[in-house]
Formats: structure tokens, sequence, C-alpha cells
């Protein structure tokens, strides 16, 4: 199955500046002929090129409000960190209203599916005894990361769904049940703070559904900005805690318990994962890990400074409160995906070719300056010698490489330049003098 991506590169706009390289968590960008290029089967779709691209070449493709018209009753599907945008200009239900007035009929808060699976979740930690720390789903970035970089660790992900896909099957149960109409003709459409979402929505695993439609939150927040003093109030029903999902510790904080730790940010993702793999933290019974900055607020499709975001959240939900009304009733709804490694770092399908194309990464990795710097198109020296094995680039691409070979290539004409064939060769100066006395 060919894999969905929603971060897009515009070759028009690129300059081939090397910004991008260096900040991808999965080395999955090189720069070639000045332009730069999405190895499509490493990426992750964290969004990491589209906030450093300073010529706005990444983009990320989702949904428009034009997708509502295929079906006859619309159901949104705010993510908690949606209402941090908006903060203090209206209160949550003026910010849900305004929803109302783009077009939907109903509004379905990712929050308030939150709040189901952190219920699930604490029932699950309860009872587990299997090995520690479970990592959380919920940042498909982060399960991207581990699929790619990490997949001995797949199996201690929770085996729950996300909120964004608790939210739809619960959403589209309520549609039908509202408007009389088959499941077909409700749609469902989660507004997302980032491009990973939106690629985790577009697949389809074990035959789950998801959102019917995913609309990237910095597309329409001018829209929600124009309609947000005007709108009608549209009643919350999620509580604090679920809205604390949109900034990092509020799903720990949600779960409750002991020995929960919370991590946000890719480059501390990666260490964090890497001491995973490597034994450690096994004191630890679960991890909150969110790739932006922040959370969910930091994400790349956001308009929103993550810092003032996550203030404007935090203060949002100390006024919310807890929720009385009982919790919807989860169903099947909470059933997870199946996460499968792809194998995208792997030299070779075969074992012993692998291991011998290891080998010839190790020598050319030797023989290059440990740089880093990015001239080759590659994000690192590690990275160009596996491309130079791979037969996609040539050791030469590295300048320094280059240099030296033209150096020695230079010294070794100046050298033939000096000699002559033995037959040419000029008497000495001396001979010559003696002869002419």
């Amino acid at each position: 199955m060919e894999y969905f991506h929603s971060v897009r590169l515009d070759w028009s706009r690129c300059k081939g500046c090397t910004n991008c390289i260096k900040r991808c968590p999965t080395e999955a960008i090189r720069v070639r002929e000045g332009k730069a290029y999405i190895i499509q089967e490493r990426c992750i779709d964290c969004g990491e090129c589209i906030r450093v691209c300073p010529n706005h070449a990444k983009t990320a493709v989702g949904d428009s409000l034009e997708e509502l018209s295929a079906y006859q009753y619309n159901i949104a599907l705010p993510a908690p960190s949606f209402v941090s945008q908006f903060a203090p200009r209206a209160s949550l239900e003026q910010t849900l209203g305004s929803l109302i007035s783009l077009g939907f009929d109903a509004i379905f808060e990712v929050a308030l599916a939150a709040e189901i699976v952190s219920k699930a979740a604490r029932r699950y930690l309860d009872n587990y005894r299997g090995k520690r720390p479970l990592i959380s789903p919920a940042c498909p970035a982060v399960v991207g990361l581990i699929q790619v970089r990490f997949p001995s660790l797949l199996d201690q992900l929770l085996p729950l769904a996300t909120p964004m896909d608790v939210a739809a099957r619960l959403a589209k149960r309520e549609g039908v049940a509202a408007s009389g109409l088959p499941p077909e003709a409700v749609g469902t459409f989660f507004i997302s703070p980032c491009p990973a979402k939106i690629t985790a929505a577009r697949q389809r695993r074990n035959g789950l559904a998801g959102p019917d439609g995913v609309i990237p939150m910095r597309d329409i927040y001018g829209d929600v900005l124009q309609n947000l003093k005007s709108a009608a109030p549209y009643p919350s029903r999620a509580g604090a805690g679920g809205y604390g999902w949109g900034h990092s510790g509020g799903e720990k904080k949600c779960i409750g318990g002991p020995h929960l730790l919370e991590v946000d940010g890719i480059n501390q993702v990666i260490d964090v994962l890497t001491m995973i793999e490597a034994g450690y933290l096994q004191d630890i019974d679960y991890l909150e890990m969110q790739a932006c900055p922040g959370g969910c607020v930091g994400g790349a499709l956001m308009v929103t400074n993550p810092y003032v975001a996550r203030m404007r959240l935090r203060e949002l939900t100390s006024r919310i409160g807890p929720r009385p009304e009982e919790l919807p009733e989860a169903g099947d709804s909470l059933k997870p995906y199946s996460y499968l490694p792809r194998p995208a770092l792997r030299l070779d399908p075969d074992l012993a070719t692998a291991l011998e194309k290891m080998h010839q990464v190790e020598a050319t990795d030797k023989m290059l300056p440990g740089l880093d710097c990015g001239a080759c198109g590659a994000p690192s020296c590690r990275a160009f010698a596996e491309d130079v094995v791979r037969g996609e680039a040539q050791d030469i691409d590295c300048i320094i490489v280059l240099r030296e070979r033209v150096r020695v290539v230079a010294e070794e004409v100046v050298e033939l330049a000096r000699k002559l064939p033995v037959s040419m060769a000029r008497p000495e100066r001396g001979n010559d003098k003696d002869e002419a006395e």
C-alpha cells in the first residue's frame, strides 16, 4: 500500500539552502542539483522542515472546507489545542461556536475523547505487568519515529486508540443518531495542529476508521477569527483534563498516578527513546511524548507562538474545571491500530549484503572529514557515506574529498610536467661549458 504523506515540497520555492536537511529527525531530506527532495519512506511528517524553511517551500496538504459539501451532516473535531489560538479574545463556547458558522452542523470535542482515553489508559496501566515504560501513541510523529528509527519499541506503545480516532468514531455514532442519516452521509473533520495527524488520519490500518477529513488549523484561522465575536456560543462537554492534552504534561496529568513522564520536542524525544532502547527508564510506567515543542500548541500548523498558546491554554483549563456529566460509552471505539515497522533505514533486504554494505559505509565514513557541513546535500557525513554506498552519490560530491583529490592530481600533473623522455633530455650546463673550452 502506498504511504500517504501530508508534507510536500514546492520546488519552485526551494533555493537549496540546506536548512531543512539538518533538522529532519530521520534524515529524510537531501539536496541535489540545487533543490531539496524528500525520501518518502523516511518521512514521518513531523513538520520540522516546515518550521525552518525560510522560503516556505515545505507545505502540508490537508482538506478544505469545500469538502463539507460531500456530506449531508458535518461534525467538527477540534483538537484540544485549537482553543489556545483564540483565547483570551473569546470564551471556549464562543470559539467552538465559530466552527458552526463555518458550515459545520455539530461539534465533538477531541478533548472529550481525550478524557475517555485517559480513563482507559489508567485502567490499563493499573493492570499492566509487561515491559516498561509504555509509550503514548497520541503523537503520530513520535509513532512514525519509532517505526523508522526505533522499531524494537513498537511493542511498548499503549494499545489504545488515539483521542482523534476515538472522537471520530463517537462523533460518527452520535451524528447518525442525531440526523437519522446513514454513516456514509455523516462527515467528521478533525481540525489539526500538525501535518503528522493529517497523515495519520489518511492511513487506514486494520480497516479501522478515523476522521473523514482533516483541515489544517492554519487554513481556517482567519475565518474563525473573523466569526469569533458574532458566533453563537456552542456548549462544551469536555473538562479541564481533556483540554490539558493540548500542551505538554496535560496527558500525564489527566491520566494521573505516579511514575509518569512527559517529554516534548523532537530532539528530546529521540534522546529518551535512545535511553529506553538501551534498557534505561524501566522505573517509569508511562511516557507522554510529543514531537512539537510545548506539545500540540507548538504544532507546525498553528499560528500563535507556542509558549503564549501554552500559557493561554493553561489559564483556560484552570477556569473550565471538571465536567459533571458522565463520559460517553466508548464501546469498541478504543480499539487500537497495529503499528508495523517501516524499514526505511536498512541498507539491503538481504542480511549478508546489508552487513557488507555496513562495512563499506564505515570505511567511507572514515575517509570523510566529519564536519557534517551539509555541502554535499546530506545532513551528515555518515548519511553521505550511506548515500555513496547506496549508489545515490559519489565520494567526490564531498567538497573536502574533491579538493584533496584535485590536489593529488595537480601534484601528479606538476611532477609529470617536470619529466621528459630520455631522448629529449638536455645535457647538463656544466658539460656544455667544458665542451666549449
